[in-house]
């Protein structure tokens, strides 16, 4: 067995906290609202495990199965008790602990595939002490239920998540008598889209080579929405598409009820549309109900209480379309949010900055809503720093969209560290520097990333038949562009999710180090620390680029990580440049350090990083999906050359914070916020009282 597969050990566990802003919050009302959002985001975890792998979700039950049965304990030790109070066999404090930390990571990723890089993770403990745990708790249905599932549990085949018919798994299409293939995947969604149907809450199965059905996330399970047609779809081939309702029914139902308590204590007219639509969408599966949500949210502007709630992020999905359930819920933190604004207002300033020409970008930059946000709620696999939406481009373009910082996530630290932090590949001279200055610089990179990264550019577009969103007499030099209801993502598929990460970490970057004094002043940081900014930006998006080799399959020379992949185009281009240099003396490449040379940050990578960002904005923005695919794919290959560090990048690598949430609970009119503690019994409490 490859220890590359087992869970992580003494990972670091950290509590978001937001209690102090919720209490902020300036009606009971919010407070109330809040709480029927947080239980409608938590309401979706089912569909996130089912859209990991088949296991996921009875692995869920059993953890919280087990946890309930020993009448959950508060402390190691008394885990250790209870198991040896029910145990034929006496089980060790060690075992008890690897069990615990497997259960952690698994609730923190919502599966046993990490969130964070697709790839499978099993558990450390020996699966005979993994059975004298459950049989420990007496309960039948428990030790059933780990009898069937052990083998999933323990195996590491497929190691990854991917295309079924390339030995990965993906259960946005469900296996069935026959594994659906690449090809035929695609040929339903260009199907779909070619009616106008939006496949983000939808997974595909393969019923038969001639019929293939697609499951829709939804409360109701018959059709009632005009959105879904009727009738039998029909693909070139003679297949047929049948859909078919009800896929987390329950779950949904659950959904939509908190959603119509929300609509009730709405702070507006524009919210209560809003949440409307929500329920709609939720309610029949109506993908278009979910857009207007979106339009509504994006009108909604400087709420007490923030959310966004859907299939929203399709970067586990091979073909790069089918959407993961997340909920977020959170309260604005005023401080940080000033500075945001100034941002915000400096955009239209900073755009002409960028390189390409304005011909490229939208014909009026509208400035979002830019909120720093203390998270109560993030329903998911994983909590980003920041987001970017609505990815409906349309929305986009003729809307708006909003950009939103998570502040807590962003300083997110253990209050008690398990062990001393050392900074892998980071030469000691700079470990000082790079902890001092790793959290403004990683706020700055995020709040461009963000607002001039996912928020620039314009897609050009046959908008209708013979009708173009830019003149097309003017520029015979466009050669490609997009059609009548084509997309980003429906053209680009699964490079799209990478490529645009690329593109918007290059944004930030770029202007970090040609435009230190139009950007570091916003977010405070003084002139004198420029340079040390400027330095630790890079050294942070170098080593990222370089960890990223851990999200890189040798056998497959698959990238099982957008942002990773993206980061580690960004450290090839900067190295190529001689501005990023690796060093080392031990054969094994155990001493490898990364460099960063102070002197080229000015020219040298401001150069190298113009001529990559200005080729991908090119290529995305005139839907130049072959020579861009090409590109991007050559500049992220991982050649013999950093092959030969993953070994090392692997030794070296340190497990991923977990971060725990509190829970809400409605006691009359009053909300009561509930916090754990930073354990992984804190993690698996959080979760087994949400009874979900």
């Amino acid at each position: 067995m490859s220890s590359t597969f087992l869970a992580d050990s003494e990972a670091p566990i950290v509590f978001l906290s937001a209690k102090k802003h919720f209490d902020q919050l300036p009606t009971n009302n919010a407070k109330v609202y809040a709480h029927h959002l947080s239980r409608a985001a938590h309401w979706g975890t089912r569909a996130v495990l089912r859209s990991v792998s088949p296991e996921s979700e009875p692995i869920y039950d059993l953890i919280i199965g087990v946890h309930r049965a020993f009448a959950s304990p508060k402390t190691p030790e008394e885990y250790v008790l209870k198991v040896n109070e029910g145990a034929a066999e006496s089980v060790n404090e060690q075992a008890v602990t690897q069990y615990l930390e497997y259960a952690s990571q698994f609730l923190a990723n919502l599966g046993n595939y990490k969130s964070f890089g697709d790839k499978k993770f099993i558990p450390t403990l020996p699966a005979d002490a993994f059975s004298s745990i459950v049989a420990a708790t007496g309960k039948d249905p428990l030790k059933d239920l780990y009898a069937a599932i052990s083998g999933p549990l323990y195996s590491t085949e497929p190691g990854l998540l991917g295309w079924p018919e390339s030995g990965h798994l993906s259960n946005y299409y469900p296996h069935s008598e026959k594994t659906i293939t690449k090809e035929e995947v695609e040929a339903v969604n260009s199907f779909l889209a070619s009616k106008g149907i939006m496949p983000e809450n939808t997974r595909v199965t393969k019923d038969s080579d001639e019929k293939f059905i697609v499951h829709v996330a939804s409360a109701k399970t018959t059709n009632e929405t005009g959105y879904y047609p009727d009738e039998i779809l029909k693909l070139a081939n003679g297949a047929i598409i049948v859909f078919r309702f009800g896929d987390h029914s329950k779950e949904f139902a659950e959904i939509v009820k908190h959603m119509e308590a929300a609509k009730k204590v709405a702070a507006n007219d524009t919210q209560s549309e809003m949440i409307e639509f929500y329920r709609e969408s939720f309610d029949t599966g109506s993908m278009n109900a979910h857009k207007k949500s979106q339009i509504m949210w994006v009108k909604d502007i400087g709420p007490q209480v923030e959310s966004n709630i859907g299939f929203i992020e399709t970067y586990r999905d091979p073909s790069g379309v089918r959407g993961e359930w997340e909920g977020l819920v959170a309260m604005v933190n005023q401080e940080r949010t000033a500075n945001f604004a100034t941002l915000v207002n400096n955009a239209s300033s900073l755009i002409p900055h960028l390189p390409w020409d304005l011909f490229y970008e939208k014909d009026k930059f509208v400035p979002p809503d830019f909120t720093s946000l203390e998270v109560l709620t993030f329903a998911g696999s994983g909590c980003p720093a920041g987001i970017n939406i609505p990815n409906y481009d349309d929305v986009r373009l003729n809307v708006g969209f909003k950009n939103v910082s998570l502040g807590n996530v962003l300083n997110a630290e253990p209050k008690k560290p398990k062990k001393e932090e050392k900074i892998s590949f980071i030469n000691s001279s700079l470990q000082d520097k790079y902890r001092k200055w790793r959290g403004e610089a990683f706020e700055v990179q995020v709040g461009l990333h963000e607002l001039l990264g996912h928020g620039t550019g314009k897609l050009l577009q046959e908008t209708s038949p013979g009708e173009f969103n830019f003149d097309k007499d003017a520029h015979p030099e466009i050669k490609t562009y997009y059609g009548p209801g084509e997309t980003w993502g429906s053209l680009f598929g699964a490079v799209a999710g990478s490529f645009e990460e690329c593109r918007a970490e290059l944004v930030a970057l770029f202007l970090i180090l040609s435009k230190p004094k139009e950007v570091l002043p916003i977010f405070d940081i003084k002139e004198e620390d420029f340079e040390d900014v400027k330095l630790i930006s890079t050294v942070l998006m170098a080593r990222a680029g370089i960890v990223g080799l851990e999200f890189w399959d040798p056998s497959s020379k698959k990238w099982g990580q957008p942002h990773m992949q993206a980061r580690f185009g960004i450290f090839k281009s900067l190295y190529r440049a001689g501005v990023v240099t690796l060093k080392h003396t031990e054969s094994d490449y155990d001493d490898l350090e990364l460099e960063v040379d102070p002197t080229k940050l000015d020219n040298e990578a401001v150069e190298a990083l113009k001529d990559f960002l200005h080729n991908l904005h090119v290529y995305k923005t005139t839907a130049n999906v072959k020579e861009g695919t090409a590109f991007f794919n050559e500049m992220t290959e991982v050649t013999e050359e950093f092959a030969k560090f993953r070994d090392v990048v692997l030794k070296k690598k340190l497990p991923r914070k977990q971060l725990i949430q509190a829970n809400t609970f409605l006691n009359c009119d009053e909300v009561e916020v509930r916090e754990y503690e930073e354990s992984e019994i804190g993690m698996i409490q959080s979760f087994a009282e949400r009874e979900i």
